[in-house]
């Protein structure tokens, strides 16, 4: 069962309950006058309703104290149930008394129906106002480990969320380590190979050169020399170039590589950033609420109005109210204030855009 209707059961109850006591009352007046005026001495008849008054009144206080004792989950202890069986026989024997000094059999048993009812409903009342405080600790209880198991499976996805990440950013780390690694392998490999090409080179040069100089060893000595000497000019010119060329390239493979770690490291920084300016804000966003509830609930608790409460509370207690979704009849029962002020306050709340309970968790699943 809801809140609310939980306290609609404990309205009817207590609706019930002074129902019963009223027309108790009233009928004790009218049946037990006659009975006192008959042993009144004369001149003092007109005292005689004083006693079924004060009997009643007794029943009264009893069934009060003891529905705000029920409702608060304590007993009233062995004397305020003598007070209440006391009062209800002594109602009863009052009510009673005519008929049975008449002799007339039926009018006690008439007599006897509405002060019996009203010492059976006073001790159900008590019964049914107690399992109602029992229902409702029970109530709460569930609520609160809903709300621990709720907090468990949201930290749950939080921590599963934050290994994920963790391992994303280890595989691209790896990923970005082996690219490395082979790409500085294929480089090595290519350098060799180049290197191993050059040496044939300049080996088969080599023979052709000593074979030439052994057929035209004589003539052609100055002029091999000669040629000697610019080939080696040559091969050092292309060996400087191509160490420049090699240098230029590494040293732009290097800017390159700097270039997407920085950026790397930027998207990783902004990523990082944005994860803890949402997390913030989902945790201020739930303490907000959370604050906001507990304060309705506390509100909402302090149980029907003895009396019109101050202004400014009833004015927190209708907002609390229209915010859980209760109805108008319902929050002039925790205020004590009229129907048509409790309205406007809701009509109110309505035009400045105050959600209900009921619409801000659909706005919040949608």
């Amino acid at each position: 069962m809801t809140p609310a209707q939980i306290q609609a059961a404990e309205r009817v109850l207590s609706v019930g309950t002074w129902a019963i006591t009223a027309g108790a009352v009233l009928y004790s007046v009218l049946t037990v006058t006659p009975l006192v005026v008959r042993v009144t001495p004369a001149g003092w008849e007109p005292t005689a309703p004083l006693l079924p008054l004060v009997v009643d009144a007794a029943v009264i206080v009893s069934v009060r104290l003891d529905a705000t004792v029920a409702r608060l989950g304590e007993r009233g202890g062995g004397w305020a149930t003598l007070l209440r069986w006391m009062t209800g026989l002594m109602t009863l024997l009052l009510n009673v008394g005519d008929s049975a000094l008449k002799g007339d059999l039926v009018g006690v048993g008439v007599h006897a129906v509405i002060p019996l009812i009203l010492i059976v409903i006073a001790d159900a009342g008590l019964a049914w106002r107690r399992a109602i405080g029992r229902a409702q600790d029970r109530i709460a209880r569930e609520q609160r480990a809903e709300e621990e198991r709720s907090r468990g499976v949201q930290e749950a996805r939080e921590r599963r969320a934050r290994q994920e990440r963790e391992s994303e950013r280890e595989a691209r780390e790896r990923a970005d380590r082996e690219a490395r690694d082979h790409a500085a392998h294929l480089e090595r490999e290519a350098r060799e190979h180049a290197a191993q090409e050059r040496r044939e080179e300049r080996e088969h040069e080599e023979r052709l050169r000593r074979q030439e100089w052994e057929r035209q060893e004589a003539e052609e000595r100055r002029a091999r020399e000669e040629r000697e000497r610019e080939q080696r000019l040559r091969e050092q010119q292309e060996r400087e170039r191509e160490q420049q060329r090699r240098d230029r390239e590494q040293e732009e493979r290097l800017r390159e590589q700097q270039q997407r770690d920085r950026e790397q490291e930027e998207r990783l920084r902004e990523q990082q950033q944005r994860d803890r300016e949402q997390q913030r804000r989902d945790r201020e966003h739930r303490e907000r609420e959370a604050a906001e509830y507990r304060e309705r609930q506390r509100l909402l608790s302090l149980g029907p109005a003895e009396e019109k409460q101050p202004e400014d509370l009833a004015r927190r207690v209708v907002a609390a109210a229209h915010a859980q979704g209760l109805s108008v009849r319902a929050a002039v029962e925790l205020t004590g204030w009229s129907v048509g002020w409790v309205t406007t306050r809701y009509q109110e709340l309505r035009d400045h855009g105050t959600p209900t309970t009921t619409e801000a968790l659909e706005g919040a699943v949608t």
